[in-house]
């Protein structure tokens, strides 16, 4: 009955049961800690900053797709990239569940587009914002998905996109807070994460991380949750431009990610594990391996996306697809000048070629059915797209997937640097060698 359902239990715990909050400035954890976080904040930035614009713009669409293909993976569903491409484009599988995981993966997808447009006004660790979250989640869910069975009742209840959990619940061998006190400890956490500096930001996106999660504020859906709330607090704080991934990192090592957030669970152990019910070191150790975690895909990403190396990835792939007719010898050209630029306008494809707009079309419509070459509208410039299916070649290893034979004897090349063997190897001689 939806009456018994709502009915909310209070056993009365108080929030002083999930602190620390934080790690304390005085704690001897902070200091290792604090070169961390500027570790962090100096990679990101020049990471960033190393990027041109077009680039910057359409890897963050590429970022958004890994994120989700990932943080999923962490909660046992594989719905792969190139599938959750395809759900993008309205094409699903005719597999219900496999077409019900295409539909969850969307609604990540769409959340953190939100998210990355600057749609979430309150803090992504306030009552309001996670909230929010949720509720733009759930609500983009298939009907099945909606629903939650108890494994040891098999009761079916049903999940209120957006509303804290009304029942009590148990999540393996952790029973969280009652559902009655919910309230009182989700307005401790808003006191505590939210309206922090740039440095206590970056701590309160691991430590908030498994707070949440501790009190497991909604029947289902937490996880993904917490971790765009992460992903909003990181994207805040250092500006990241949505451009690499913390939950890649997470899910290539799921079991020391899992594990340390259960140590968090441990109450302190002695008087020397500081003030406090839970353990503050357990706490530094998850934030320790949260931070050394993003500094890993920050320069994961960094020496992935170097646009010397990216660009002659892309014209090897180019040279792939000329060989085997699947692209015109003039896509060579126009991806060339298109990666030089950052950004194509129509009338200099014709001029390049010195032929009519007609032929100029034939030339780009390869490129621009395969997606990619985008533009806003027909008569905007054309620039570059990241697809989740070229992602083997264009940017190995950021996706799962197999690496062209030709493409690891060009990335064993890469490594020697040199400017005239890759022009030599991809069949480009560049103007400077002309």
């Amino acid at each position: 009955m939806k009456e018994d359902i709502l009915t909310a239990t209070d056993r009365g715990e108080a929030a002083s049961m999930m602190e620390p909050l934080l790690i304390a400035a005085t704690s001897k954890h902070r200091g290792p800690l604090n070169d961390l976080a500027l570790e962090l904040a100096a990679q990101s930035a020049r990471y960033r900053g190393s990027l041109p614009k077009y680039v910057e713009h359409s890897l963050a669409d590429l970022v958004r797709a890994m994120n989700c293909y990932y943080s999923n993976l962490i909660e046992g569903h594989d719905t792969h990239p190139v599938d959750i491409e395809r759900a993008l484009k309205y094409d699903y599988s005719q597999n219900t569940k496999q077409c019900n995981l295409q539909l969850e993966a969307k609604a990540h997808i769409t959340v953190q587009q939100w998210i990355d447009e600057g749609g979430l006004k309150d803090y992504a660790a306030s009552v309001v914002g996670l909230c929010e979250i949720h509720r733009r989640f759930c609500e983009l869910l298939p009907e099945d998905l909606l629903w939650v069975e108890n494994p040891e009742t098999d009761e079916r209840m049903e999940l209120e996109p957006g509303e804290l959990r009304q029942r009590d619940v148990k999540v393996g061998r952790h029973i969280p807070i009652s559902s009655g006190a919910l309230p009182r400890f989700m307005k401790r956490v808003e006191e505590s994460y939210c309206g922090l500096g740039k440095t206590d930001t970056i701590f309160a996106a691991a430590a908030a991380h498994h707070r949440l999660l501790w009190i497991h504020p909604f029947l289902d859906g937490n996880g993904r949750v917490v971790r765009l709330m992460s992903y909003a607090m990181l994207l805040d704080a250092l500006d990241t431009g949505g451009i690499w991934s913390i939950a890649r990192g997470l899910a290539r090592n799921e079991a020391q990610y899992k594990g340390l957030l259960a140590a968090c669970d441990a109450q302190r152990h002695s008087e020397l594990d500081r003030r406090g019910n839970l353990s503050e070191s357990a706490l530094a150790d998850f934030t320790r391996f949260f931070l050394e975690t993003c500094i890993d895909q920050v320069r994961f990403m960094e020496e992935l996306a170097a646009p010397d190396r990216l660009r002659a990835r892309i014209l090897v792939w180019a040279n792939e697809a000329i060989h085997a007719k699947t692209l015109p010898p003039q896509s060579l050209t126009i991806l060339e000048r298109l990666l030089y630029q950052g950004e194509l306008a129509r009338d200099e494809i014709t001029a390049m070629f010195d032929v009519t707009p007609r032929q100029a079309r034939r030339y780009v419509e390869p490129l621009t059915e395969l997606g990619v070459m985008v533009s806003a509208t027909t008569r905007t410039p054309y620039h570059l797209a990241f697809l989740a299916r070229l992602a083997t070649q264009w940017l190995p290893g950021a996706i799962p997937g197999k690496v062209s034979l030709k493409l690891l004897i060009y990335l064993r090349m890469s490594k020697l640097n040199s400017t005239y063997r890759m022009a030599r190897f991809t069949g480009v001689r560049s103007k400077s060698f002309r």
